[in-house]
């Protein structure tokens, strides 16, 4: 099971499930939203393995702390990470230290976190495998590059960020060092750069791909959907055959097609 809990800049968390072992990235909502969230799936937060942190910023981290001190599970992040998350005092049992390129594994499932540009103290995104496939989870991307593309190539299914359409951003109502903070090559990743990611991942294997963490100011579902299907069926991608896209949501589950 791979899917998406929530996504979006106002709290991102995604669940991945194989055989006895049940894992989270991230989780910025509240514990409560989380625990509401699992029993509509039929997972039981007491069966939570591990929660894997992208970085520090509360969108991420939000529930971390009460879900770790409810029901003992362990968090992997960075060093970094750790120092910089508020999230109050963990047990040191769950205090989990991990490296970019360092594989680890949690139970049935094997973990690649790998670095990603963004403004975060020492931020990573995540492989993850089980079942002889990998599948990835992508967001708080500055600037896609060829390390990160690297990773990402061969994952049958992929989280991706597409978080704002660029002249929404630039004529919206956000201060201007917000703009450039956002567009930087340590901001995130726009509908236009999703796009020509989903078509490289598309060229290499990838079969499900959901657009996440979209901006509520400065992007839409339809916005984010448009830019990268019309990337993708422009250069001979069928959405049928080739590849199912769908787009995360910010409030509920959203499955992989």
């Amino acid at each position: 099971m791979f899917l998406s809990i929530v996504s979006g800049s106002s709290g991102n968390c995604t669940l991945v499930s194989h055989k006895n072992t049940t894992i989270l990235v991230d989780c910025g909502l509240s514990c409560k939203k989380m625990e509401q969230a699992l029993s509509c799936l039929g997972v039981d937060p007491c069966g939570i393995d591990g929660i894997l942190v992208t970085h520090e910023h509360s969108d991420h981290t939000k529930g971390i702390g009460v879900a770790s001190r409810k029901y003992s599970i362990p968090v992997y992040a960075t060093l970094k990470t750790h120092q910089q998350m508020e999230i109050g005092n963990l047990h040191e049992k769950n205090i989990k230290y991990i490296s970019p390129d360092l594989d680890f594994e949690i139970g049935d499932i094997g973990i690649t976190p790998f670095s990603i540009p963004h403004d975060a103290a020492n931020p990573v995104a995540y492989n993850i495998f089980y079942n002889n496939i990998k599948v990835s989870v992508a967001t708080d991307i500055g600037k896609m590059n060829d390390y990160i593309m690297s990773h990402l190539k061969g994952s049958l299914a992929v989280l991706l960020e597409s978080n704002h359409d660029i002249d929404m951003l630039k004529n919206g109502k956000y201060p201007m060092i917000l703009k450039k903070r956002i567009l930087s090559d340590y901001g995130h990743l726009s509908n236009n750069s999703a796009a020509e990611t989903a078509l490289e991942l598309a060229k290499t294997g990838t079969k499900h791909l959901m657009l996440g963490h979209l901006s509520n100011e400065n992007n839409t579902p339809r916005s984010a959907f448009y830019a990268t299907a019309k990337m993708l069926t422009e250069n001979g991608v069928d959405l049928k055959s080739d590849l199912a896209l769908t787009v995360a949501s910010r409030y509920e589950v959203t499955k992989f097609r």
